[in-house]
């Protein structure tokens, strides 16, 4: 298994991101819920590590990006303590971000498209979708209120909620019944917004050049 994560480490975080959407829903709550959430993190964060690992991307600001985050993490996990949590969240969002750049860079850095650079496209909207999301979470402990939803309004959002707002922004979805009300909640979820149709223009314009420089080489 760790062979085959050190091979093709962008279809093994996918996979690991998709399973984690359906477990984060089990783990919202405290004590043994919130230290089981704060183990998962640490181990995704390990696959992101492993993901820029095989990327052009220099390795050692994952690495200190990770390292804080998981020892921030394995702090709440011992704890069950969620004061940690915006700052987990800020160092998460950095790795997070950093590691969509590092596999942006992998899959543009040739003309050729390999099976690992194929999941590399999901774990890049993966890790902007988990990005925004812990800036979200950032924010909402800087400016409580900043978010609302339809059910318990003046209730903080939960980890799953602020996810599924980043989703469905980045994915151009846009429902609402999680929304932001506060100015700077909407400018980020704005860039977000912006950040989403980009990589899809990216992608296509991708697509597009490799078709047409097939052609050219066939001729």
């Amino acid at each position: 298994m760790l062979r085959f994560a050190q091979r093709e480490p962008s279809a093994v975080l996918l996979v690991a991101q998709l399973a984690s959407l359906l477990v984060y829903p089990f783990l919202e709550g405290r004590g043994v819920e919130r230290s089981l959430f704060s183990l998962l993190g640490i181990a995704i964060l390990g696959l992101v590590v492993l993901a820029v690992r095989g990327s052009p991307a220099w390795l050692w600001p994952g690495l200190a990006l990770g390292a804080p985050a998981s020892i921030l993490l394995l702090i709440q996990a011992i704890t069950g303590s969620e004061d940690l949590l915006p700052w987990s969240s800020a160092f998460e969002a950095a790795l997070y971000f950093y590691a969509a750049g590092a596999l942006i860079a992998y899959m543009l850095k040739d003309h050729e498209v390999t099976r690992d650079e194929l999941f590399a496209v999901g774990a890049t909207f993966t890790l902007v979708a988990w990005a925004f999301a812990y800036v979200y979470t950032v924010c909402q402990a800087a400016a409580p209120g900043s978010f609302t939803a339809a059910v318990d309004p003046t209730a903080d959002r939960s980890w799953i909620q602020l996810l599924f707002l980043s989703f469905t922004n980045l994915s151009s979805t846009g429902l609402s019944d999680v929304t932001p009300v506060r100015a700077f909640a909407r400018s980020l979820v704005m860039l977000e917004q912006i950040s989403g149709l980009a990589y899809v223009a990216m992608l296509v314009s991708r697509l597009v050049g490799l078709t047409v420089l097939r052609k050219v080489n066939e001729r």
